[in-house]
């Protein structure tokens, strides 16, 4: 079993890098993390070289992740919310997805073959605004072929509780772990 998890926090010890840990350090199988700050991945600046072609003309770090996202069986995007949003570097990633959306609905070609299971953490402090961001963080994953996505799992209290100390958080951060791994082990030992 192979996990992508995206990391769109910049603080490399922040809250959403200690519940990351804990995923990282439980989960099944092989997981690589994305970290968005510290990739060399470019947005997306609308060439339309994908309108007709396969990939992206843009040729940096997403390239791998193109290949990876291929062949993973799970995909997780954990984010803080920046103004009720994922966080910039999110989108930038997020936006060299387009070759996947123009494969389908230009080109008429299915780009991802092997659907995935999907996830979304969100974490921070703030208004308790967090829709926008799932909401986004669902279309990114439906662009991968994730269709099958975990309900939310967030720690929106940050600003006065650290995440690795927020109960429902650790316990969301569980229902990952065992949704992306326990549930895969069924579907294969029934086979």
């Amino acid at each position: 079993m192979k996990t992508l998890i995206i990391n769109g926090s910049p603080r490399v010890n922040g809250d959403t890098a200690s519940l990351l840990d804990i995923i990282r350090k439980n989960i099944a199988g092989e997981c690589r993390v994305l970290n968005a700050y510290g990739s060399n991945i470019s947005p997306c600046v609308d060439c339309r070289y994908c309108w007709e072609k396969e990939g992206c003309a843009i040729q940096d770090e997403m390239q791998e992740i193109y290949d990876y996202i291929q062949e993973c069986d799970n995909i997780l995007i954990a984010s803080p919310i920046y103004f009720s949003e994922l966080t910039g570097r999110v989108l930038d990633v997020g936006s060299r997805l387009q070759t996947y959306f123009c494969a389908e609905y230009f080109r008429g070609e299915k780009p991802i073959l092997k659907p995935k299971k999907g996830a979304v953490l969100l974490v921070g402090g703030g208004d308790g605004h967090m829709e926008k961001a799932y909401e986004t963080a669902c279309v990114l994953l439906h662009h991968m072929n994730c269709h099958d996505i975990h309900e939310i799992v967030f720690s929106h209290n940050t600003n006065v509780t650290p995440a690795i100390e927020d109960e429902q958080a650790l316990a969301g951060v569980q229902r990952i772990i065992d949704f992306f791994t326990i549930e895969r082990q069924h579907v294969h030992e029934n086979l």
